[in-house]
């Protein structure tokens, strides 16, 4: 018997790694499924990945997510005798372990596409290839792969209508057939002693906020159009929390969109939009995807920061909004936009301050959506509301928040005497913001 910490296999036998990353269920998982169709016992393994981890505090509300998901991973193996290990460390350092001490002859996982994951993917590749062990990541978290949507000189799409006509062109029945993994579930190993760890094992404590449920309620979709806009109506699925970590199948999910809500289907393109402006454009991470708004002069007050951060800016739907983030992990989509807008625009914030504020609070936080709907409301992104158009927070709150309920709920002191004064004018702002990007677009 073959034995490393918790872990053993009888007779040294071969096996397949199928290593869990961003795709945390059992069922419609295409990396998976070709682990468990590899003729091979599959190993499921899921590495706490210290190099993202360690910056994020013991609590952190996006980790105990994953946590539980692995729980529930768990506790559906269990029913059958198998399970998944666990482990908290370097990905790279404990699949180099493990391809050590056994006879592992592949790897299968599921595509990253953000910088981090593609430079480990990359460097974990190379020597997986070194020891003669195959490496094969499938495409999973997107219907759309990096070179499936291109113009026809071969180049990607930078706007959101044409990319979006063309995803659409190209859709068809093979992108969304589902791969029966739950059905193949007997070809995990059986793993003799291995126990689930709790979160002190791994490092981590349990957070005050708990993310929705995983529901799909087509009541609710088939209406999305007339509802999605008011954040005091249950408008919204609450689903992007679940498509970020791949507790549901984003093909499925496409497959019911294109029969209950376009609309709802054009807001899941816009995730692979912005996954393909990352994929092709890394550089966007840190500066703005149009050069030339890396020349704005930022004031990027920091008293001014804080009253955005803690919802005290004198405006009730940019507050509401702040408010509903910090309590819940949550943002409405419309208050997303109208928050994004107020800090780059009206307080000539650093848009940058504001998305590094939203990647560590909110559940569904995804690096590619965030960094686009921010550039997108600053104005500097590839397809982005153009610089001169600033929301007016309070037309906003007129429009979409007509009954009051939504700024009521979060901040029922707004009509009261003790309501913070608004911290800017929104006409002197509006010209000040003005004034700042037509100098930096004319350097």
């Amino acid at each position: 018997m073959t034995m490393t910490n918790d872990f053993a296999i009888k007779d040294n036998t071969p096996f397949v790694i199928f290593w869990f990353r961003r795709d945390l269920r059992l069922n419609d998982n295409k990396g998976l499924y070709y682990a468990l169709k590899s003729g091979r016992q599959v190993l499921p393994l899921f590495i706490f990945d210290n190099n993202i981890l360690d910056p994020l505090p013991e609590d952190d509300h996006r980790v105990f997510f994953i946590y539980r998901s692995l729980a529930a991973i768990s506790e559906s193996l269990g029913s059958i005798h198998k399970n998944i290990l666990v482990k908290r460390g370097d990905p790279f350092q404990i699949l180099r372990q493990l391809v050590e001490d056994f006879r592992v002859e592949a790897v299968y996982c599921n595509k990253d596409h953000e910088p981090y994951g593609l430079k480990r993917d990359y460097r974990i590749g190379v020597f997986l290839k070194e020891k003669g062990v195959g490496f094969n990541p499938c495409l999973d978290h997107l219907v759309m792969g990096k070179e499936d949507v291109l113009k026809a000189d071969g180049s990607p799409y930078l706007v959101f209508t044409p990319y979006s006509r063309r995803w659409k062109g190209i859709l068809s029945e093979k992108h969304l057939v589902p791969y029966a993994s739950e059905e193949m579930l007997p070809g995990i190993m059986d793993l003799s002693g291995i126990g689930f760890p709790d979160l002190a094992q791994l490092g981590l404590k349990k957070p005050d906020l708990l993310a929705p449920a995983l529901r799909i309620d087509e009541a609710l979709i088939r209406a999305y159009h007339l509802n999605r806009d008011y954040p005091g109506k249950e408008g919204t699925t609450r689903l992007g929390v679940h498509l970020r970590f791949g507790t549901v199948s984003i093909r499925d999910l496409v497959k019911k969109a294109t029969r209950w809500n376009e609309v709802f289907l054009n807001e899941l393109i816009w995730r692979e939009f912005y996954a393909m402006i990352l994929w092709h454009h890394p550089g966007v991470v840190d500066k703005a995807f149009k050069p030339e708004y890396d020349r704005i002069e930022w004031i990027n007050d920091k008293a001014a920061f804080e009253s955005w951060k803690n919802g005290t800016t004198g405006y009730p739907m940019v507050d509401a909004g702040m408010r509903q983030l910090n309590q819940t992990g949550y943002m409405h989509n419309r208050l997303r936009m109208i928050t994004a807008s107020f800090l780059s625009k009206h307080l000539l914030i650093d848009w940058r301050w504001g998305e590094a504020y939203f990647a560590g609070k909110l559940f569904d936080y995804e690096l590619s959506s965030n960094n686009g709907g921010w550039q997108w409301s600053a104005g500097t992104g590839c397809d982005a509301a153009p610089y001169f158009r600033i929301f007016n927070p309070m037309a906003q709150q007129k429009k979409f928040d007509p009954d009051g309920a939504f700024v009521g709920q979060w901040v029922p002191e707004a009509h009261t005497r003790s309501y913070s004064t608004p911290i800017v004018d929104h006409a002197r702002a509006r010209a000040r913001c003005l004034k700042a990007y037509q100098i930096a677009l004319k350097k």
